[in-house]
């Protein structure tokens, strides 16, 4: 029996360390965190609006280009995300892509039209994944007068 119980173990410390090899080196930091700096939840804004980016804890870089610790955002217009974060983030009218590095965006009337809307920034690797925890904003509502 205890023959058994120690292969276990050291079967488990093998298959955690293979694991951990086989990780990809873009893991967000423990601190890592997006977020909207402007404009705040809540608010009532103008056309067109400036979103500003906020990101904590690691990098941005341009799409196609890996780097650990590094990604580029993506903004969700009225959407919430999607169900296999596992994926690429598709590029719609409500997932806008940023894989230059942009770290804000001015959205006209044609993104932005009157009314109450949702923002929301998901972090995405250099094919657009999000990583493994998703690294994403609080959703915010703004109104476009």
């Amino acid at each position: 029996m205890r023959t058994a119980a120690l292969a276990a173990l050291l079967f488990t410390v093998v298959a955690s360390a293979a694991i951990a090899a086989d990780a990809p080196d873009n893991y967000w930091p423990t601190d890592a965190r997006t977020f909207i700096i402007s404009p705040h939840n809540g608010a009532k804004v103008k056309s067109p609006v400036t979103v500003e980016f906020g990101l904590k804890g690691l990098g941005v870089a341009p799409a196609g280009v890996k780097s650990p610790n590094t990604g580029h955002f993506h903004l969700l217009i009225d959407a919430g995300l999607p169900s296999d974060l596992s994926l690429p983030l598709p590029a719609t009218d409500h997932i806008l892509h940023f894989g230059k590095g942009q770290i804000e965006a001015t959205l006209d009337a044609a993104k932005l039209p009157p009314g109450k809307h949702t923002l929301q920034l998901v972090m995405g690797d250099e094919s657009h994944v999000p990583h493994n925890p998703a690294l994403v904003s609080k959703k915010i509502t703004i109104t476009v007068e």
